[in-house]
């Protein structure tokens, strides 16, 4: 793919991977990804912002056949996906300097084995003139490691963010014009990746605000025309106030936890409390972290195995301990065969929560008439608190 112009010699380039499937062999990427560079020909100086994953660099190198030079390789964030090309941009360039955080200085020589007289560092706010285009660098840190940064050209204001307000999806468009489809796959990527930083997010969105934005171009997925769309979107999803929602992950293994979960889906719809469950043997953890970006109660519903929960329950467990959601109650649903501490146990996996626990319901066997009076008992509780929280 050529490269391709944002604005009067500004362009993107970069490779779009539509067969990958799994990011940092961690997660699901079910509309792939890309890998975005950006390269900004002022009239006296060239700087290349970022580069592409190392699996693409013959690619992104032949992109930049016919570059007469490059002055600064902008290096945002120091992971591989965004520089693993720069020691073959340094061999054809060698006379380039990389911009960095201080930060990032360290992590580009420990995971590319930069030469450290190759590196320049930036501070916060500072700048640099390529002649008619001015590089404006803004630290934003842990979006998503501590060293990230942003790139804002003043001049036709358009902000490089990074890993800030991307998305993991391959499409032959550049820009995110079909923004219900961006907008789901952006949701996925904060819920993912960005969600744990919820709170330093709001700071870094802070930053922004000065500045005259008309253009947003991340380092994965599409190009926003309209950024006002995303940063909405951000602004929601950073929010301290989740939605009338319970999120069930679960997992049955003779049927019995499964009879209380349906009969507490029910419970809940009547009292119009919206519900999303996600039986986890067959489940992509992606969605069911994209629910947990809105919902006020995790419900989590296992069997007993060996007095513990079931081990996918526990991933799931601390998959959201690891994400911390804005959730406000939690409790445990499920059955067990003479005895069972998975209360206690889920309780120690989602320690990091800030929530209100509401009282399990434990079934010895098989649900019956009681314990389905204890899951409309529940039901009801859940209710209350969405309603006293403002939620209903």
């Amino acid at each position: 793919m050529k490269p391709r112009p944002l604005r009067d010699n500004i362009y993107w380039l970069g490779a779009v991977d539509w067969d990958r499937r799994l990011f940092d062999s961690l997660i699901p990427l079910p509309d792939g990804t890309s890998y975005n560079a950006y390269l900004v020909r002022g009239r006296e100086k060239t700087a290349l912002v970022d580069t592409a994953d190392p699996a693409f660099e013959t690619m992104f190198m032949d992109q930049l056949k016919g570059i007469g030079s490059i002055d600064y390789v902008i290096s945002q964030h120091g992971e591989q996906d965004h520089s693993g090309a720069i020691p073959a941009v340094l061999c054809r360039y060698p006379d380039a300097k990389v911009v960095a955080s201080s930060k990032a200085k360290e992590l580009l020589i420990a995971h590319l084995n930069i030469e450290e007289k190759k590196i320049v560092t930036v501070e916060d706010g500072q700048q640099i003139d390529l002649g008619g285009y001015t590089l404006q660098f803004i630290y934003t840190p842990w979006v998503h490691w501590p060293e990230t940064m942003c790139t804002y050209v003043k001049e036709e204001k358009l902000l490089f963010s990074c890993d800030f307000f991307g998305s993991h999806i391959a499409s032959s468009s550049l820009y995110a014009d079909d923004e219900a489809m961006v907008y789901q796959a952006a949701k996925r990527y904060y819920a993912e990746i960005m969600m744990p930083f919820r709170s330093i997010i709001k700071n870094n969105i802070q930053k922004l605000e000065p500045l005259e934005i008309e253009m947003i171009a991340p380092s994965h997925g599409a190009v926003y025309r309209n950024p006002g769309f995303i940063i909405d979107a951000y602004r929601e999803w950073i929010s301290d106030t989740p939605k009338n929602l319970v999120v069930i992950p679960y997992i049955s293994m003779h049927g019995s936890t499964k009879k209380m979960v349906e009969h507490l889906v029910a419970s809940l719809t009547e009292h119009s409390v919206a519900v999303k469950q996600f039986e986890l043997s067959g489940t992509d953890l992606g969605t069911l972290a994209i629910s947990l970006v809105d919902a006020a109660t995790l419900v989590v519903a296992t069997p007993t195995v060996h007095m513990a929960p079931h081990p996918l329950v526990s991933y799931a467990a601390g998959l959201a301990n690891a994400l911390h959601p804005k959730v406000k109650f939690a409790t445990v649903i499920g059955s067990y065969g003479w005895s069972t501490k998975v209360a206690q146990r889920i309780a120690e996996q989602t320690s990091a929560l800030k929530v209100t626990i509401i009282d399990p319901v434990l079934c010895k066997g098989n649900p019956g008439s009681d314990t389905f009076a204890k899951i409309d008992q529940l039901a009801d509780s859940i209710a209350v608190k969405h309603k006293e929280a403002g939620l209903d």
